[in-house]
């Protein structure tokens, strides 16, 4: 109505101004008609509709243009205020705090980790462990545990950060732009040795070390297309633009008080992010490092690593999928949750492939090869087999396993994994004949798998050692390889008239992340020694002599002065004898499942693997 109103008024406006007449006075109501003047004439009229149909439109065009978004003559203040506006929005979008998980996916997560009736103080020592470097300078390129529980996930991730501190030291300054491909990179089969002085690396170096080596396990996990990763909602938003010491009290006061004792408690401070850009995900764990810092460090990495796999694939990997990852009554870290961190799978045995239990069932194992591997006592104690795929890792960095601990062992020269003629072969038949051992590692197979490794590894044994062999209706491989040693090589076995194929000598360094009393590393007080706590670090000579048996070794390690012969021989009974008297500890029984008939020495204080 009042758009018509205002067009009537245009009219007459229009119409008197033609007549040279005072306007009239407004009506208050809209003429049903305009009343044209009778001296009008029709072409008079006609230009009239003409006029008023043009300043109609003009007003229409008018009004039109007050009603739409402001152009660009807007005001300088204007357009500074929608400026600071867009920048606004724009911050709040690069604070990610990421996505509540669902109310299923929560308890799905809180009862695969840690079942059902699990104890608060399990509880507490996987919400009380972070990921930090030692400050013990002798210690520093190490990461320190303090609790009991999450040193699978420690020793997991410290083995990849030996790795890219030790051999891809010029790679940590440059933009992880490529990180997926670090998975299957590796140097020249030309030998590389690694720096010794791990005091050397710079903060900057090892974080940007384990920043890349957290990444690369997710990606890991992710079968190299996804990574997830899961900070909290409490402090995750408080710590972007801080810098320093200043992000660690944020951080403290943020979980002061804070404890995860449900599925619930979960949710409601778990945020989780998910990347296809490794780039996108170096940035991002690198922005949040200080989070995995925090004493819910392990934990957080842990989740991060299980939904990177996906809920339902990591149940897919287990064998029994009913028990927690996180074992009672101790809280140590299964080795499913060591094996996804290493292979990406969270699969519960360490042989290769699958084993085939009849009916459709299997054993599942390690089905690729590693970047690390790892070892574990349990192997000379014959509960278990491990594979060659994580005996002989791309790297020489290992962890080790004991009954309760994880700890991590590597060397510095990638040259003790050269396999010499002897050694090869060895590996060639031992893998040809785990192949067929359907005991779990127990070492025999059937008569009938036991001529499938003969004609694989092309060995021909005579008939009276075949027959007994085969006579038990089995093959144990400590006997079929004491027949193997002392066939001759043109029947395809490995007799050595010389005894020194085989020989080797180099050193390993053991890591144990818990923080224990050194008494190497005492410091003096007036009132004596202080025992200082810290992580330890060892180092191992290693031997493997080049006879067959540890007993043939040490007799012939020592030489007769009446026997010592020419130059060279002095100098072979010199390389092939230990050092000193071989030492014992269970590390060193872990190091001859890897390097059969090794002996060890070392100085100081035994390594402990506990």
């Amino acid at each position: 109505m009042a758009d018509q109103q205002e067009e009537e008024d245009l009219k007459m406006a229009l119409r008197m101004s033609m007549q040279n007449s005072p306007p009239e006075p407004k009506r208050s109501k809209p003429r049903d008609t305009a009343i044209l003047p009778a001296t009008t004439t029709p072409e008079d009229s006609r230009q009239l509709q003409r006029e008023l149909m043009a300043a109609a439109a003009e007003k229409r065009m008018l009004a039109a243009a007050k009603a739409a978004p402001p152009s660009s003559s807007q005001s300088k203040n204007e357009r500074s205020g929608d400026f600071e506006m867009k920048e606004a929005e724009k911050k709040a979008k690069e604070v990610n705090l990421g996505n509540e998980l669902s109310d299923k996916e929560a308890h799905q997560l809180f009862a695969m980790v840690f079942g059902t009736g699990v104890s608060k103080d399990i509880l507490a020592q996987w919400s009380n462990q972070g990921i930090r470097f030692s400050p013990d300078p002798e210690t520093s390129m190490g990461l320190v545990q303090h609790e009991g529980g999450p040193c699978g996930v420690l020793a997991t991730i410290q083995a990849f950060v030996l790795k890219h501190l030790l051999f891809f030291p010029d790679e940590l300054g440059k933009v992880a732009a490529n990180m997926p491909q670090n998975l299957n990179s590796r140097r020249s089969k030309s030998q590389y040795v690694a720096s010794n002085n791990f005091s050397a690396f710079t903060e900057d170096a090892k974080a940007r070390a384990l920043v890349k080596s957290m990444s690369e396990m997710l990606f890991l996990c992710g079968n190299n297309k996804r990574a997830v990763i899961a900070t909290l909602s409490v402090i995750s938003h408080g710590i972007e633009g801080s810098e320093g010491s200043s992000k660690d009290v944020i951080i403290a006061q943020a979980l002061e008080g804070l404890s995860i004792e449900s599925a619930s408690d979960l949710q409601k401070v778990l945020r989780v992010d998910r990347y296809t850009s490794p780039t996108s995900a170096f940035k991002r764990l690198e922005a949040m490092i200080p989070i995995f810092q925090s004493r819910m460090g392990a934990l957080l990495f842990l989740i991060s690593a299980l939904l990177s796999r996906g809920l339902d694939c990591v149940q897919a990997d287990r064998d029994d999928p009913s028990q927690p990852l996180v074992t009672a009554p101790f809280g140590h870290a299964s080795q499913e949750i060591v094996n996804l961190l290493l292979c990406g799978q969270a699969v519960p045995n360490v042989f290769d492939g699958r084993m085939d239990l009849g009916g459709g069932m299997f054993l599942k194992g390690i089905s690729t090869s590693v970047e690390v591997g790892f070892l574990t006592l349990l192997e000379s104690l014959n509960f278990c087999k491990v594979g060659q795929n994580l005996k002989c890792p791309k790297w020489p960095i290992w962890v080790v396993g004991s009954e309760s601990h994880y700890t991590v062992l590597f060397a510095l020269d990638t040259a003790v994994q050269d396999e010499n003629e002897l050694e090869e072969r060895e590996s060639q038949i031992r893998k040809a004949f785990d192949a067929q051992d359907q005991s779990g590692g127990g070492g025999f197979i059937s008569v009938e798998a036991f001529h499938q490794v003969l004609r694989e590894t092309s060995i021909r044994l005579p008939s009276e050692k075949l027959d007994s062999l085969c006579n038990s209706g089995f093959i144990v491989w400590s006997e079929f390889w004491q027949v193997i040693l002392d066939l001759d090589k043109n029947l395809g076995g490995l007799k050595d008239s010389t005894g020194q194929m085989g020989r080797k000598i180099f050193d390993l360094y053991h890591f144990n992340g818990i923080a224990k009393s050194d008494l190497n590393g005492s410091q003096a007080t007036t009132e004596g020694e202080t025992p200082v706590q810290r992580p330890r670090l060892t180092k191992l000579r290693v031997s493997v002599p080049p006879r067959w048996t540890p007993e043939e070794f040490m007799a012939d390690a020592t030489v007769a002065p009446g026997n010592a012969g020419s130059e060279s021989s002095q100098k072979d009974a010199e390389v092939a004898k230990p050092e000193q008297p071989p030492q014992h500890a269970p590390l060193a029984d872990c190091i001859r499942t890897r390097w059969p008939r090794a002996v060890c020495n070392w100085i100081g204080d035994p390594p402990s693997i506990v």
